[in-house]
């Protein structure tokens, strides 16, 4: 039999009916598409997914000591303004997007390795499924000395959840999930359900996605009244989609986008309109994403920085974006690098270095690339 005969007759119909139980495995979750990403994520990184194999079966972040107490909040720390007085810390972790997101034990251990070396913002979404190790982890670093109140606390509603009535019934749940009385933001995940396999509560009734963002926002911020949530904001929004929400209920606090140094000149524009008009921006993915992070590490222009101020290429990138205005949240479940993350505010880069790592989003500049063995010498 040829190889186009046995693909045919063995190999495509296994892998038809292996995909068919998949999507019908995940389909049956109250979360799909959180299972998928679930299991989707590990899997790219070489790792068999909790979701399938069980929790605490994978190697990564070390178990927190029983008798670490936690260290100081990092000197020069810096915040942003939210409306009503409120201050977001400039710099958090991200609780997504690789494999030990996705492992409760390894949740658990990153979320309490991170309060106890000093930081205090937490960014996560009910897409992730990972609420419930966050708040234990939450509740022990309280129990060992941190107040709630110095906690930020961001989750989000994802667009399957939209919808007046669904998002006033999905919202208190992330409350009970979390263990907290409050959250101090909370966003709606992206602009929209992924078309032709997901819907809401407003597709079914029939109403646009311009009515449905505001019905969302008008339940979001009734909840703010009662005090679940201290403030409320959108992610993966767009100029247009923020125009949509001007004086409609409570004001847009935050909006959440991939941000780095070689991000597009439409998502230069949405920065620049959020700055100009309040709202605070979080920088997620802000060392390049799984685009851009290898070059990033290989770039002349950052690696040059990085000698200049004696600091990684990492740590110069958080520090130009959080000049820049942002809130940067990356992801890890290493203490070490946990650490190295949170010493960004004891340096600033000068305006000078700030324009030059700014021209990296600017296609003409091109980036400079060098070999991983070569060594950079910064004149």
């Amino acid at each position: 039999m040829s190889f186009f005969g046995i693909f045919c007759g063995r190999i495509l119909p296994l892998f038809v009916f292996s995909l068919a139980l998949f999507l019908g495995w995940i389909a049956r979750h109250d979360r799909p598409f959180g299972l998928f990403f679930a299991t989707i994520v590990p899997l790219s990184q070489g790792r068999l997914p909790p979701s399938i194999v069980g929790h605490g079966k994978m190697k990564g972040t070390p178990p927190v000591p029983d008798d670490m107490t936690p260290k100081p909040r990092p000197p020069n720390e810096l915040f942003l303004d939210l409306p009503n007085g409120y201050k977001m810390p400039q710099n958090g972790i991200g609780m997504c997007c690789r494999y030990s997101a996705y492992d409760n034990v390894l949740v658990y251990r990153t979320t309490l390795w991170y309060l106890l070396e000093g930081g205090r913002h937490i960014d996560t979404a009910d897409l992730y499924l990972n609420h419930e190790p966050i708040g234990e982890a939450v509740k022990e670093a309280i129990k060992r000395g941190i107040p709630r109140e110095e906690i930020f606390i961001t989750s989000k509603i994802f667009p399957t959840q939209f919808g007046y009535v669904t998002t006033k019934e999905t919202v208190p749940n992330f409350l009970t999930q979390l263990g907290v009385d409050y959250l101090d933001l909370v966003l709606m995940h992206a602009p929209a359900p992924f078309p032709y396999v997901s819907s809401n509560e407003c597709e079914k009734r029939g109403i646009s996605g311009m009515e449905c963002r505001r019905e969302t926002w008008k339940a979001l911020s009734e909840l703010r009244e009662q005090g679940m949530l201290r403030n409320i904001g959108v992610s993966n929004f767009n100029v247009k989609h923020l125009q949509e929400l001007e004086g409609f209920g409570a004001p847009v606090a935050n909006n959440q986008i991939e941000y780095s140094p070689f991000v597009d000149a439409v998502v230069q524009e949405t920065f620049t309109y959020c700055l100009e008009h309040d709202i605070t921006i979080t920088a997620y993915s802000p060392l390049g994403g799984l685009l851009n992070k290898d070059k990033a590490f290989v770039d002349t222009v950052l690696t040059e920085l990085a000698q200049k101020y004696e600091r990684t290429v990492s740590q110069i990138m958080l520090r130009w974006a959080m000049q820049a205005g942002a809130a940067v949240i990356p992801g890890t479940g290493n203490p070490k690098h946990m650490r190295e993350n949170l010493e960004v505010y004891d340096f600033e880069l000068s305006s000078d270095d700030m324009g030059i790592i700014n021209g990296l989003k600017h296609k003409e500049n091109g980036l400079k690339i060098i070999p991983m063995n070569e060594k950079i010498k910064f004149e």
